[in-house]
């Protein structure tokens, strides 16, 4: 099936490409520290892998950003799983903020006729993954990212538990969604 490129924030994703795609929190704050809203963002991955319309190849999610290897492989719709992903995830957070954090709230107030709150910074970074030794050099450095002495979040990458360390490591998948890097390339 031909796809038309996802316009994404001034840059091109293709469906059938690979991309490192960074996605941040809204002013850097830390918001992804509780390990539920890490839970909502591997809920939205499992979910768009299960309907086959991504493919997940390496993550980690680091308390205010995430980092994700992945794949567009079919529209979700009139929108791309991209954009699913983030409005899903964004909602959820929202939602939860809203019931248990109302303090929080005034963090992620925009002053945007579309929304009152964001959740994500505009322009997430996408970065085209045209080679396995691409693919290889980011996934390492996802995998190293909590060690760095900014975070201190583990002693080894596989000990994070919030990335695809463990998989790499051990060929175990807890969250479901994995497909190694070196089946694509």
């Amino acid at each position: 099936m031909e796809h038309q490129p996802i316009e994404y924030c001034n840059s091109k994703m293709e469906f059938d490409n690979v991309y490192f795609w960074t996605d941040t929190v809204k002013d850097w704050r830390r918001l992804l520290k509780p390990d539920k809203y890490k839970e909502i963002i591997i809920a939205s991955w499992q979910e768009l892998t299960d309907r086959k319309l991504i493919a997940i190849y390496g993550f980690v999610i680091m308390p205010n950003h995430l980092h994700v290897v992945w794949e567009m492989l079919e529209p979700n719709g009139k929108e791309t799983p991209h954009a699913s992903f983030n409005k899903y995830t964004s909602h959820m957070i929202l939602k939860d903020l809203i019931a248990c954090y109302p303090d929080v709230l005034p963090f992620f107030r925009v002053d945007d006729p579309e929304r009152k709150h964001r959740i994500w910074q505009r322009d997430p970074l996408a970065v085209w993954m045209d080679s396995k030794q691409k693919v290889e050099q980011k996934i390492v450095y996802m995998h190293n990212n909590p060690l760095h002495e900014r975070w201190n979040l583990a002693d080894r990458p596989e000990n994070y538990r919030w990335s695809s360390a463990a998989y790499y490591e051990t060929g175990t998948d807890e969250f479901g969604f994995l497909t190694h890097y070196q089946d694509r390339f």
